[in-house]
């Protein structure tokens, strides 16, 4: 026997919407609750309410008088209920009241539903056309004249999933009446149906404190709180469907049909010292995110063939609002250190992340900001792949023996790598803090031009989505509007006779996915919603566009203006605005500066886009992120804001 579904349906007047329901859902397991704000002798005065309370009741549904639909937590006859539908058929507050009252009405209906809804549950909104506020609305009104029904549901951490016709024929009794407290009907013609379903919560960034080993030596440390949430996700392990293995199961296949592909499965570790850097072609420093060792246990005899490159959580925390300085302050410098195990180990003092400074530091350490030299590594530990080579071709290089297999042999072989990447870049649409990144080498002979052939098989490949080739500054930069660049090719000539070109081409997966699958934001990549996974589980083909699961999410704009000292790095900023907002801040833009000509001062104004394509964001959550961005500035960056 299959659950019941419930539906609740409010703000009923002649209850001709749920007689017309109850009686099309006839012999299903359904139960209908049908309510109304009025007393039952005042709603029993309009025009053929008596029939339609009558055949909601033979059909074995329940009406309810003096609901109040902002009220529904308190209702004690729907006490202990939860229902799969609510339906609310063009609210109205009464008689002549403006947008601004029925927008109220809007949302507190909105949080007074989520208190009866059921967790996977919709609610229905029926609204004349153009009282929306959203794009559906054709002609769409003015923002400030609409009811601005998205943005009164996200402040019930709801969000828009549909937007249809309101389908009068369906309803063949119904009767719309309400009209300004009267027995007149609402204009329903080109009326929209509103859908609505909860959001997920916002999760609070977690400092991670990891071990891994590195070059032989097991080190701790602590992965910046705004990248917490996109460690460990697994999107590119085997059997996945998510849009980033989709693409590059994509590109690896196309390139599959000119080249023998082979990808390495090795695991790398995410920490990478500071000499390591200059490996990674044209990575600006300034864009590493420079990380502070907890410890570092150089006794290798301690470590087991196993912990190879393995990264442990070791712990998490984050900061919450309960502690304010305490916890802004001990979350970094008072976390506990693992006493040290073994007599190799060194306990280093725990500094943020943020306090670190390569042109002090000695030694300084970075996350990946590319796969380059894990690449390289691992190239130069196997010139086993390349044992067909004759005894002198053995004695040469590792890129000289591979260049030989192509020269002697029939097939020409890419040597690739995937895994996540990490650059503190500033705050805008198509800037990634992280990403996938596919980085491919091989060494080619000089004639014919291997680099001609491959751009042109790669524009034959992402061509149809927009994707191609240009050169800048001796690469061939791959790019792709809107975001523009999502990968590059650099070549280097190889040997004294120039007859081999050795060519890398990395590419940014995450970007590529947003491209083939039509995605509105990147962030979209990382949101945990099923709603998200379940589109890709058919594993589309590229070019299948995606589905939002929010429609039309607000942006709100709000400055933050505050003095500093005479050095500032907008960096920190960046970083802290991530933490602060959950990363939904879209875009951050200096609009102005002053230095104050009698103090050491200077005075930044930011204007900050916050936007979700992932949560309910509501004019309230931006603000209470705002709040906290103000709160961290002055505790992290001592800033004093104005």
């Amino acid at each position: 026997m299959s659950p019941l579904r419930c539906i609740l349906l409010v703000g009923e007047g002649n209850f001709s919407f749920s007689a017309s329901l109850c009686q099309s859902l006839s012999g299903s397991d359904t139960v209908v609750t049908a309510t109304c704000l009025q007393q039952e002798n005042e709603a029993l005065r309009h025009e053929g309410s008596a029939d339609n309370i009558h055949i909601i009741r033979e059909a074995g549904g329940t009406v309810l008088f003096d609901i109040d639909c902002t009220k529904l937590g308190e209702c004690m006859p729907l006490k202990g209920l939860l229902f799969h539908l609510v339906i609310f058929n063009f609210p109205h507050c009464g008689k002549k009241s403006g947008v601004k009252k029925n927008r109220e009405l809007l949302k507190n209906f909105f949080l007074s539903c989520v208190q009866v809804l059921s967790e996977d549950g919709e609610i229905h909104v029926s609204l004349c056309n153009g009282q929306g506020g959203t794009p559906a609305d054709q002609p769409k009104r003015e923002w400030h004249n609409s009811w601005q029904v998205a943005a009164m549901a996200a402040e019930a951490h709801l969000i828009l999933s549909d937007v249809r016709p309101f389908e009068t024929e369906k309803y063949q009794s119904y009767k719309c009446t309400g009209y300004r407290s009267q027995d007149k009907g609402f204009h329903v013609e080109k009326a929209l149906l509103h859908v609505f379903t909860r959001s997920l919560p916002y999760i609070p960034p977690q400092r991670l404190t990891v071990e891994e080993t590195v070059e032989e030596e097991k080190v701790q440390y602590q992965i910046p709180a705004e990248l917490s949430d996109y460690m460990f996700r697994e999107f590119l392990k085997s059997g996945s469907v998510h849009p980033v293995k989709l693409v590059q199961d994509f590109v690896l296949e196309g390139l599959a049909e000119s080249w023998c592909v082979s990808m390495i499965n090795e695991t790398i570790p995410f920490f990478l010292s500071g000499k390591h850097v200059q490996k990674c072609h044209k990575i600006d420093r300034t864009q590493c995110y420079l990380i502070q060792l907890l410890q570092r246990d150089n006794d290798s005899e301690s470590h087991s063939s196993g912990d190879k490159n393995k990264c442990t959580i070791l712990r998490s925390n984050s900061w919450t609002k309960k502690n304010d300085e305490d916890s802004l302050s001990s979350a970094v410098s008072s976390e506990k250190v693992d006493k040290p195990r073994n007599k190799g180990t060194e306990v280093l003092k725990p500094v943020r992340s943020l306090d670190v400074d390569p042109e002090i530091e000695a030694e300084y350490y970075v996350l990946r900001p590319s796969l380059m030299p894990a690449l390289e590594d691992w190239i130069a530990k196997h010139k086993a792949l390349t044992a067909d080579c004759d005894e002198e071709a053995k004695s040469e290089s590792s890129e000289t023996l591979v260049a030989h297999s192509v020269i002697n042999g029939k097939m020409c072989s890419l040597w690739g790598i995937s895994d996540l990447v990490f650059r503190n870049v500033p705050i805008n649409t198509w800037a990634l803090p992280v990403f996938h990144e596919l980085l491919l080498k091989a060494v080619f002979p000089s004639e014919p031009d291997p680099l001609k052939m491959f751009c042109e098989h790669l524009e034959k490949l992402l061509g149809p989505y927009g994707v191609s080739v240009s050169t800048e500054q001796g690469d061939f930069c791959i790019m792709a509007q809107p975001m523009g660049l999502v990968g590059k090719i650099f070549p280097v000539k190889e040997g004294e006779c120039h007859s081999f070109i050795n060519l890398c081409i990395s590419l940014n997966l995450d970007l590529l996915a947003v491209l083939l699958f039509a995605l509105p934001d990147w962030r979209l990549l990382w949101s945990h919603d099923p709603r998200f996974y379940k589109q890709f589980f058919v594993q589309p083909s590229p070019g299948a566009p995606f589905c939002p699961f929010s429609l039309f999410p607000e942006h709100f704009r709000f400055d933050i203006s505050f003095w500093t000292g005479p050095c500032w790095d907008e960096r920190k900023f960046y970083s802290v605005v991530r933490e602060a907002s959950c990363g939904t801040v879209q875009q951050v833009k200096l609009i102005d500066t002053f230095s104050h000509p009698d103090l050491s001062q200077t005075s930044y104004c930011y204007r900050l886009v916050y936007h979700s394509h992932t949560h309910a964001l509501s004019h309230t959550q931006a603000l209470l992120f705002h709040k906290q961005l103000e709160t961290m500035l002055s505790t992290w960056l001592q800033v004093t804001v104005r």
